[in-house]
């Protein structure tokens, strides 16, 4: 990918991006990754988890998610897999720490009506700091919840942008290859 100019990021600053889900010929969703939001590098190439440096797509492929490591350009691949990406909070920044409340508020009520919609059997909120806030369940870890959203069960995962240093890259593919045998079993 072409190193991205501070310009070209500064434009993508509250762009949104869309979401990632099997179409009509495509698998049932077996699992909807939920990131927190777009950063930049995302917004302004229109691809999920694009920042150099983010593991989603080395975790997904470690966790036995893909066949192969995908780039983010290749996100697309993802429905034939049964599998989707959507954000919390649709608008792109810096930093999730730029996010208001409110708008996680607002990303957990779009978020129910969307799993209402298309029915994952799995919701992987990608962030604990999210899933709390979204959900107001401030004593959530990462894991499998208690809560459902109708028939959808809900996996906290750690984030993976390279920012989240205390979770390592092993561990990550631990813990999303727990759900990703959850998702086969169910």
């Amino acid at each position: 990918m072409p190193r991205l100019t501070r310009a070209e990021l500064e434009a993508a600053r509250d762009r949104t991006l869309e979401d990632v889900l099997p179409g009509p010929d495509d698998p049932s969703l077996r699992v909807l990754f939920c990131g927190i939001n777009p950063g930049l590098v995302s917004a302004a190439t229109g691809h999920h988890f694009a920042r150099p440096g983010n593991r989603f797509w080395p975790v997904l492929h470690g966790s036995g998610f893909t066949p192969r490591l995908l780039l983010p350009a290749e996100q697309d691949e993802l429905r034939g897999l049964g599998l989707g990406i959507t954000n919390m909070a649709p608008r792109a920044t810096a930093r999730a720490d730029e996010l208001t409340v409110a708008e996680m508020v607002a990303g957990g009520v779009r978020l129910h009506e969307l799993v209402e919609q298309r029915r994952p059997r799995w919701l992987a909120v990608v962030g604990v700091t999210a899933y709390r806030a979204a959900f107001d369940a401030p004593r959530a870890v990462v894991g499998p919840q208690d809560e459902r959203l109708g028939d959808t069960r809900i996996w906290v995962l750690p984030n993976p942008s390279g920012l989240n240093a205390h979770w390592s890259l092993a561990a990550m593919v631990e813990e999303y290859g727990r759900l990703r045998e959850a998702a086969a079993d169910s």
